[in-house]
């Protein structure tokens, strides 16, 4: 079954993702664990646990089909050594938090070097913050989401993604996010099912299958190789329907957690409704 959903909101506590989600017809859901645009935040209490945990069970949410993302001011790779170590006690916040919540991943951004330390350095940088985190947490993967290529951001080519990976000591706790808008923009093309498969046959052969643990389903409003991260509803932007019609049959992409993030949150309900339409399901 092909599990699909959206970012949902945790306005009133975390206990609310999955009613959210419930709401709009998912069948998977992502969400913050805390507020994304504060570096602190109050603890996750007995309470808010208790029912989250609760409202999954009664929805039918599995841990697998849950993917929490971590707060964007996290950069795991920064080259200000207190701004990093910042990012990493932030990191492994977030690692705890999940798995207090009972959820097997966290998804994160790589980091940036900001032009500051050469890419292979700031990938040894992302890779050691990682392993710090893990031996600090159990039962959580840290799930590296590829970026489009902005800036200084690392993340954008699969070899960036192969390199932290083989720098983590934990293999069985690190996985990969694929986002389509990300990988559009980076110069993936995806817009015909021969595109979208000779590029899963690159990851694979770069990465490995393997790791892959989810995907953001977004179009693109800017062209292929454009490196500007511009999310657009699907089906309406450069890398068009055929693509998601691809994806919703796809083998490969089973059981793991298809996320919306366009850019109509009001719209959510309508896209999961037209891509299981797409999947006849």
């Amino acid at each position: 079954m092909k599990r699909v959903g959206a970012h949902v909101s945790i306005s009133g506590g975390v206990e609310n993702a999955p009613l959210n989600a419930v709401a709009i017809g998912a069948k998977a859901f992502a969400m913050f664990t805390r507020n994304q645009r504060q570096w602190h935040s109050a603890p996750l209490t007995a309470a808010s646990i208790d029912a989250f945990r609760r409202n999954c069970e009664e929805a039918g949410f599995l841990p697998g089909h849950i993917l929490p993302h971590d707060s964007y001011l996290i950069n795991l790779g920064s080259p200000d050594p207190a701004k990093l170590e910042q990012s990493r006690k932030a990191f492994t916040t977030e690692m705890q938090r999940s798995e207090a919540l009972g959820l097997v991943m966290l998804n994160f951004h790589p980091g940036s070097h900001l032009n500051l330390m050469d890419e292979d350095s700031c990938l040894k940088t992302i890779a050691e913050s990682v392993n710090r985190s893990l031996d600090a947490t159990a039962g959580v993967t840290a799930v590296i989401e590829n970026t489009a290529g902005q800036g200084s951001n690392l993340g954008w080519r699969f070899g960036h993604l192969a390199r932290i990976i083989e720098l983590v000591e934990d293999k069985s706790r690190i996985g990969v996010c694929l986002d389509t808008c990300h990988l559009f923009a980076s110069g993936y093309d995806l817009r015909k099912p021969e595109a979208f498969d000779a590029t899963l046959v690159e990851f694979d052969r770069v990465v490995g299958l393997s790791y892959l643990r989810g995907m953001h389903l977004n179009d693109a409003k800017q062209k292929l190789g454009s490196r500007v991260d511009r999310h657009e509803c699907i089906g309406k932007g450069m890398i068009g329907i055929d693509a998601f019609a691809h994806i919703m049959s796809h083998p490969a992409l089973e059981e793991i957690p298809l996320i919306l993030e366009t850019p109509n949150s009001d719209g959510w309900a309508e896209e999961i409704k037209m891509l299981y339409t797409l999947a006849n399901e």
